[in-house]
């Protein structure tokens, strides 16, 4: 899955949905699936119910070669200096890249929890401070700073990171601060899609664009739906628990999703928001043969989508029937590019 202009990242399993004696081998099982089916990263999730995700981080760089972890940054959880000190330990240690995804909010109740009321755009404000930081440091300077929200003087990192494995950074953009905090930082900005035939041309002035959202492909539609629904099947427990938390959620994306997919999912539309409403996972899913969800991929790609984030995957066989419908996806990007006498994205 690691093509020409766009990267696929999986998800690493929640420690609150695996046992404990069993989760360091799932994980370590899953960056193998994803290392062997050709993805760049694996997405490391944070919130206060999980583990920490560093340590997550480090159980996928011990099990794999060159995957990347995509670990989750919440500001309320770390001074940006002790990011910055993580990433340059890593390299230090085992010679490895990671990605950041820059996280701004979450949870209400768990930032509440931690005796954080800031409001949803100023919290974008706070990121872009915490992140300029950490990137500075991490480019090797001596920074001093006096800003609304941290305050440092002459503070450098040791061990400096090598330039090669400075991170790639990724902040959430379903929300007009989100897009303008990843301009600013100069980071990927990710968002939960549109139908494709609702989402437009996307653009963050020099800034990736990438997606979160889940696939579930196989040679007819029929079978892909019948494994959509057998994996994922309606739940009333799951439809009251996504009501209550949208009902205390500030969330642009939470907002966004729950406003989606108006249209029936069918053989015909594969865009399904049956798991996220169900409280199952929080992102859209893609359901049919390899060609229509292929067909749907390409659409995001020419619109200008280079990442996408795949949900956490059961099993390795389902992760390789995400790569082929990639795989298709791309070829069918280029042989339209070719045809239109255009770069391929």
């Amino acid at each position: 899955m690691l093509t020409a202009g766009v990267d696929v990242f999986a998800t690493c399993p929640q420690s609150k949905d695996v046992d404990a004696r069993t989760y360091r081998q799932r994980v370590a099982e899953v960056a193998q699936w994803s290392e062997r089916g050709g993805c760049r990263g694996i997405l490391v999730y944070t919130d206060n119910q999980l583990v920490d995700p560093w340590l997550v981080a480090q159980t996928v760089i011990e099990a794999t070669e060159d995957l990347c972890p995509l670990v989750a940054v919440q500001p309320v959880y770390m001074h940006p200096y002790a990011v910055a000190k993580m990433v340059s330990s890593f390299a230090h240690l085992y010679g490895r890249r990671v990605y950041l995804n820059m996280v701004a909010g979450g949870f209400r109740n768990d930032l509440i929890s931690l005796g954080d009321e800031t409001a949803h755009d100023d919290r974008y404000e706070r990121l872009v401070e915490y992140t300029l930081l950490v990137k500075r440091l991490l480019a090797g300077e001596q920074v001093s700073y006096d800003g609304m929200y941290y305050q440092v003087k002459n503070l450098s990192l040791t061990p400096p990171l090598p330039p090669d494995l400075f991170p790639g950074i990724f902040v959430s953009g379903s929300s007009d601060a989100g897009v303008a905090a990843a301009r600013t930082i100069g980071a990927t900005a990710v968002k939960y899609p549109k139908p494709p035939h609702e989402e437009v041309s996307v653009s963050a002035d020099g800034a990736g664009i990438g997606m979160r959202v889940g696939v579930i492909a196989r040679s007819d539609d029929l079978r892909a739906w019948e494994i959509a629904r057998a994996r994922f099947p309606e739940d009333r427990k799951g439809q009251v628990t996504h009501a209550l938390a949208m009902k205390v959620s500030d969330s642009e994306w939470h907002q966004q999703l729950s406003r989606l997919g108006a249209d029936s999912p069918s053989e015909t539309n594969p865009y399904w928001l049956g798991p996220f409403e169900n409280y199952k996972t929080f992102c859209p899913y893609l359901v049919g043969s390899y060609e229509r969800v292929a067909r749907e991929i390409a659409r995001y790609i020419r619109l200008g989508f280079g990442t996408f984030i795949v949900d956490i995957p059961p099993s390795e066989e389902e992760l390789e029937h995400t790569a082929l419908a990639f795989e298709r996806a791309v070829r069918s990007d280029r042989a339209d590019a070719a045809a239109s006498g255009h770069s391929p994205a």
